[in-house]
C-alpha cells in the first residue's frame, strides 16, 4: 500500500493521473445524459440511442493507424494536452446541435469528438511511461484498473445524476470544464523532451501515410502466419461485440421490459452491480491465472457469461436480471486477463507494437458492426430477447471453439517466432 501512494510523489505522475481521471469523467457524464435525454426526447426511436453509443466506436476505426504514429512521432505532452482543449470546444458544440435538435449535427460532432479523443490515452500512456520506473509502471497499472472500476461502478450513476440536477444541457458543460481542467493540468507538468519526442522533432509534413500503413500490413500478416495468435486476437472481436450489445441491451430491457417507469433509477444500481461484479472478477481471474491454466480460464469465463446473457433475457423480475448481469461482468475480466496475458507471451517483442496495433481496430469494428445491427434491425424485424440469444450464443461458441482448438496449437507449440524485417 505504502508503494501504491508514494508513486504521487512523482509530481508529473500525479497531474497526469488527476488529468487522465478528469478526461475520462468528461467522456461519461455528458454521453450518459445525451443517451438518457434521446430516450426521453424520442422514446419511439430507440435507434438514436445505438447511434450515440455508435460514435464511440466509429472514430477509433477512422484514425486506428494515426494514433500510434503520432504519440512517436510528435510532442506528446502536447498531443494529449490539445485532445482535451478540442474536446472542450467540440462539447460546446454539441451544446448548440442540441439547441436546434438537428441530430445528424450531433452525430457529427460526437463522431469527431471521439476521433480527437482516440489519440489521448497513447500519447499520455507513453509520457507515463518515461517519467516512471519499470517497477512503478506495473503501480500505474494497477491504479488505471481501479480508476476503470471506479467509473464502471459510479460513472453512470453520475451521468444519470447530473441529467436530472442540471439537464443534458449541464452535463455536457461539465464534460467540456473537465477536458479543460485536464488540458491544464497536463499543461502544468515539466517532462524532458526526451520523454515527450524520444524520436526527435520531426514536422506534421514529414508524416508519411503509406509508410504507416505498411507498418500495420506487416502486423497483419505476422497475426495471420500463427494460427494461435490469431485465435486469441480474433477473440477480441468477441469482445467488441459483448461492448457494443450490452451498451445499449441493458438500457433497452430496462426501458422497454423490466422498469420502464423507473429505469433511470434502475440503471443506476444495475452500473453498480455490474461494476462490483466486474471489480470483483479481476481480483479472482487475477488469483486463477497463477493457478489455472490460462486457456482453461477463458474457456470457463466465456461459458460463464454468455450462459448468464442467456439468462438475463429468460428473467421477468428486475433482481433476478441483476444476479444474472452480476455473473457477467464476473466473468468478464477472466477473458482479458486471459487473452491479455497470453499474447505477450507467444509475440515477439520486436512485433508486439504492430499486433497490439490491430487489435483495437479489430475490436471497434466488431462493436460497430454490432450496434449497427441492433439500429437497423430492433425493435422493426428482431426481438430484445433475440439480442441477448446472439450475443450470448456467440460467447458460448466460442467458448467451445477455443475448447477444441486451443489444446491443439499448444501441442502444436504455436510460437510467433518468424524472421522480422
Amino acid at each position: 500500500m505504502k508503494k501504491l501512494f508514494s508513486i504521487f510523489q512523482n509530481k508529473n505522475y500525479a497531474l497526469l493521473f488527476l488529468a487522465s481521471f478528469a478526461s475520462q469523467m468528461g467522456g461519461i457524464i455528458g454521453l450518459t445524459a445525451l443517451l438518457y435525454y434521446l430516450l426521453d426526447r424520442f422514446s419511439q426511436q430507440p435507434a438514436y440511442a445505438t447511434i450515440t453509443e455508435l460514435m464511440l466506436s466509429l472514430p477509433t476505426l477512422a484514425v486506428f493507424f494515426l494514433v500510434g504514429v503520432f504519440a512517436d512521432r510528435f510532442d506528446r505532452q502536447k498531443i494529449a494536452k490539445n485532445c482535451d482543449w478540442i474536446c472542450a470546444g467540440l462539447s460546446i458544440l454539441l451544446l448548440l446541435s442540441l439547441y436546434i435538435e438537428w441530430m445528424p449535427f450531433t452525430f457529427a460532432v460526437l463522431f469527431f469528438r471521439n476521433a480527437v479523443k482516440s489519440f489521448f490515452n497513447p500519447a499520455q500512456t507513453s509520457l507515463i511511461q518515461g517519467i516512471l520506473s519499470e517497477n512503478e509502471y506495473s503501480v500505474a497499472v494497477g491504479l488505471n484498473q481501479m480508476v476503470a472500476s471506479l467509473f464502471m461502478l459510479f460513472g453512470n450513476g453520475l451521468g444519470v445524476f447530473c441529467y436530472w440536477t442540471l439537464g443534458v444541457e449541464g452535463a455536457v458543460l461539465v464534460d467540456a470544464a473537465s477536458f479543460v481542467v485536464s488540458g491544464l493540468l497536463i499543461q502544468a507538468c515539466r517532462i524532458s523532451k526526451e520523454v515527450r519526442m524520444p524520436n526527435g522533432k520531426h514536422s506534421i509534413r514529414q508524416l508519411n501515410i503509406a509508410s504507416v500503413w505498411n507498418e500495420f500490413k506487416l502486423g497483419f500478416s505476422y497475426i495471420l502466419q500463427h494460427k494461435l495468435l490469431l485465435a486469441l486476437v480474433s477473440g477480441f472481436s468477441l469482445f467488441g461485440v459483448v461492448n457494443g450489445g450490452l451498451s445499449v441491451m441493458q438500457v433497452f430491457i430496462l426501458k422497454y421490459k423490466l422498469a420502464p417507469e423507473t429505469y433511470e433509477e434502475m440503471s443506476i444500481v444495475l452500473g453498480i452491480v455490474f461494476g462490483a461484479g466486474f471489480l470483483t472478477g479481476s481480483i479472482a481471474a487475477s488469483i486463477l491465472s497463477q493457478k489455472l491454466k490460462l486457456y482453461h480460464i477463458l474457456i470457463l469465463a466465456l461459458i460463464v457469461s454468455g450462459s448468464a446473457t442467456i439468462s438475463g433475457s429468460l428473467v421477468n423480475n428486475i433482481w433476478l436480471y441483476m444476479v444474472s448481469s452480476f455473473f457477467i461482468a464476473l466473468s468478464l475480466p477472466g477473458i482479458n486477463i486471459a487473452i491479455g496475458g497470453w499474447i505477450p507471451s507467444i509475440v515477439n517483442p520486436k512485433m508486439m507494437g504492430r499486433v497490439q496495433g490491430w487489435i483495437n481496430p479489430v475490436m471497434m469494428l466488431s462493436q460497430s458492426l454490432t450496434l449497427l445491427f441492433i439500429a437497423a434491425l430492433y425493435p422493426a424485424f428482431i426481438a430484445l430477447e433475440s439480442l441477448y440469444w446472439l450475443v450470448g450464443g456467440s460467447l458460448i461458441a466460442v467458448g467451445i471453439f477455443y475448447m477444441l482448438i486451443l489444446p491443439k496449437f499448444l501441442e502444436l507449440n504455436q510460437v510467433a517466432d518468424v524472421t522480422i524485417d
